[in-house]
């Protein structure tokens, strides 16, 4: 309840900031040794989380996204929950699901976090061309950040369904009214936007060059 408070009296993109400078500590694999990578489970999922807030506040028309981002927490939280010990690092958890050969069969833990890895890349580019470009709108902005990130691993369906949801976005004034906390002004949340893309690139690098090691980097939806 504490935290809720906390979050709702600063914006999102402050709170997300504040768990993204745990990654910098992140230790680095040894050389091309991905087996000692550490990615902690918990700030990776409160960073998740923090888009799901986000949506929240959108509404109604982003919920075909927010419950695919949803379902692949509550998939990593589980599993973290039945060994918390072992799977408090998501690198031992794609090492065991990888070595049991199940890591790209089904619902996976490793495949949601290759999807929740990409929502965050799609974040990421969303909130770049919005801060970067005052005069794109929110629909041209979401589909060209859909197109670079998202796009080449859906397939059809997927497809078909972002098309129908991407009409439904909310205006860009809205949307940044939405990121913005009481009293914050835009100069400042285009700050915080910064700030955060400039913590979570080198986190999702360092994602993106472990999900590779593990063959993982190429699945692909229906």
């Amino acid at each position: 309840m504490k935290r809720t408070r906390e979050v709702e009296r600063r914006s999102e993109i402050k709170c997300a900031i504040e768990e993204l400078s745990m990654f910098v500590k992140l230790k680095p694999p040894d050389g091309d040794n991905y087996d000692s990578a550490q990615i902690p489970t918990k700030s990776f999922l409160c960073i998740c989380n923090l888009i799901l807030q986000v949506l929240d506040k959108i509404g109604p028309t982003m919920a075909v996204l927010r419950q695919d981002i949803y379902q692949n927490i509550q998939r990593i939280e589980v599993l973290c929950e039945s060994d918390s010990a072992v799977n408090s690092n998501l690198v031992e958890m794609l090492k065991k699901e990888t070595s049991e050969g199940t890591a790209k069969k089904g619902n996976t833990s490793s495949k949601a976090f290759v999807w929740l890895t990409r929502t965050l890349d799609f974040t990421v580019a969303l909130l770049l061309r919005l801060s970067k470009d005052p005069g794109q709108n929110m629909e041209q902005a979401v589909e060209e950040s859909y197109n670079i990130t998202l796009k080449p691993w859906h397939g059809w369906i997927s497809s078909a369904a972002f098309k129908v949801a991407l009409k439904l976005v909310p205006d860009r004034k809205t949307f940044f009214d939405i990121l913005m906390a009481k009293d914050e002004s835009y100069k400042t949340l285009t700050e915080d936007i910064q700030n955060y893309v400039t913590f979570l690139a080198p986190m999702l690098e360092h994602i993106h060059s472990t999900l590779r090691f593990y063959d993982l980097d190429r699945l692909k939806s229906i």
